[in-house]
């Protein structure tokens, strides 16, 4: 059962996180900030795992905080819940079209975090968030999934289009990546280990 729990709690936030890998897409989302609800109901929903997400942040200082934690308890909630990773394809890569952008993540579930953003966004807030907080929710949850993620915008003009086509593409390599190969039966390396 590819299933886990995660509570966190710091002095900036208090998040409860659940998360089932073999889901059907269903989300719960309640972080307080409507726009990064949007968002990662997006992940959910098109990456067809099942999330629960309640995060009560110090929003009243900024968004960061709650932003960068749920990035970070994802994270670890995906690794932990991928376990030694036996059979799944690993490897995965998206293409995401929202009306004039379009949008490329390419994705390793090798344990090794790396991190690349290419969103070239023209305004400063999306959806009430700071538009740099988004590459700092990713970087956060790919350090912590300890994945390799390249996220690339490569066309669009419309800011709300760019970032939702970045978590939309984000959440159909996740699903690839996760999946389960019946054809394979061992960690998926040549070298035995990840």
């Amino acid at each position: 059962m590819r299933k886990i729990s995660i509570d966190r709690k710091t002095k900036e936030t208090e998040i409860s996180l659940s998360i089932d890998l073999d889901g059907s897409g269903n989300g719960t989302i309640d972080t307080k900030i409507p726009f990064f609800d949007h968002m990662l109901d997006q992940i959910s929903t098109h990456s067809l795992i099942d999330l629960s997400v309640k995060c009560r942040g110090d929003i009243a200082v900024d968004f960061h905080h709650t932003v960068e934690d749920v990035g970070l308890a994802l994270g670890q909630g995906i690794r932990e819940a991928l376990g030694d990773k036996i059979g799944i394809k690993r490897f995965a890569s998206s293409y995401v079209s929202f009306d004039e952008t379009c949008t490329r993540t390419v994705m390793d579930l090798c344990n090794r975090p790396f991190f690349i953003w290419k969103a070239n966004t023209t305004l400063e807030q999306v959806g009430g968030i700071d538009t740099e907080l988004f590459p700092e929710f990713f970087k956060s949850l790919a350090n912590e999934a300890k994945m390799n993620c390249h996220i690339e915008n490569l066309y669009g003009d419309n800011n709300h289009h760019i970032i939702e086509s970045c978590f939309k593409s984000f959440a159909l390599a996740l699903r690839e990546a996760i999946e389960i190969d019946p054809r394979k039966k061992t960690i998926p390396s040549s070298k035995g280990a990840l």
